[in-house]
């Protein structure tokens, strides 16, 4: 009883302390990776919108409608893209892959424009992250869309056929939403494999550790605990476990006290 209250004492605080330890790290590293994935995601969902608007630059020096029109709706029918729209600095959707959004306001209060219009002077900068929002769509499917302004350039505001004073600093805004499905498949994948992988280190931790204790800790006492019994009912030689240490220590006293003269016998005739 003694051997197995002493296992679970050495053994119970190492198990948890090892669980908490492997638990936090993972809960840690689980955090910091989802970031740096969301991070990479809206930084190429920016790269997109951006060509988007380097495609759709000529067609709008040119003011070609119809050209712009087809840009747009050939990126709105490609997988995984949720939306795809440009209105204009008072929030009228000219173009839309959804022609029922035509000619409608959008709404500056939704998420990604209250930021940007969270005072009376619109911000006109601001960085990548800041233009990222995550929402669920009336299809109830995650997306994860970005505005990108479309700002005014010398070419704009000297081209013959644009009335756009060099004082206006934003022209449009893109509005590029994607399908956030496949990130959130794989933020699942990578959480159950990552607790797969904490599972996995604790049987071993704490398997290692128990096998190790065991070996070196607790046969070694149970034959201390035998050795001292028989010692004391007078047996002998006693046969005690080779050690190092202080159980090497105690084996070494409890042989010499086993070959010194029974108290009853002090001449040593047992």
């Amino acid at each position: 009883m003694t051997v197995k209250t002493l296992a679970a004492k050495a053994i119970v605080p190492v198990a948890l302390s090892v669980t908490g330890f492997v638990v936090m790290c993972c809960i840690l590293l689980y955090s910091v990776m989802k970031s740096d994935m969301v991070a990479d995601t809206v930084r190429h969902e920016t790269n997109l919108a951006d060509t988007i608007i380097k495609s759709a630059r000529y067609a709008m020096l040119k003011s070609d409608r119809e050209g712009l029109r087809n840009i747009i709706d050939n990126v709105g029918v490609q997988q995984g893209v949720a939306h795809v729209r440009i209105f204009n600095k008072k929030g009228l959707i000219m173009f839309s892959a959804r022609p029922d959004e035509l000619a409608r306001y959008v709404d500056r209060k939704a998420p990604g424009c209250v930021v940007c219009h969270a005072t009376d002077v619109p911000v006109t900068t601001m960085g990548p992250m800041e233009h990222a929002r995550r929402y669920v769509d009336e299809d109830g499917r995650q997306v994860l869309a970005i505005t990108a302004p479309v700002y005014n350039e010398p070419a704009c505001y000297q081209a013959s056929c644009h009335v756009h004073p060099p004082a206006q600093k934003v022209l449009g805004t893109l509005d590029l939403g994607l399908s956030a499905d496949p990130l959130a498949r794989t933020l699942r994948v990578l959480k159950g494999r990552m607790m797969l992988f904490s599972l996995m280190v604790l049987l071993i931790t704490v398997g290692g550790v128990s096998a190790l204790l065991r070996r070196n800790v607790f046969l070694p006492i149970r034959q201390l605990a035998e050795a001292a019994q028989r010692l004391e009912r007078g047996d002998t030689p006693v046969e005690l476990p080779r050690s190092s240490g202080e159980i090497g220590q105690i084996a070494a006293a409890l042989e010499r006290m086993s070959r010194a003269p029974h108290p009853r016998d002090p001449e040593g005739r047992g």
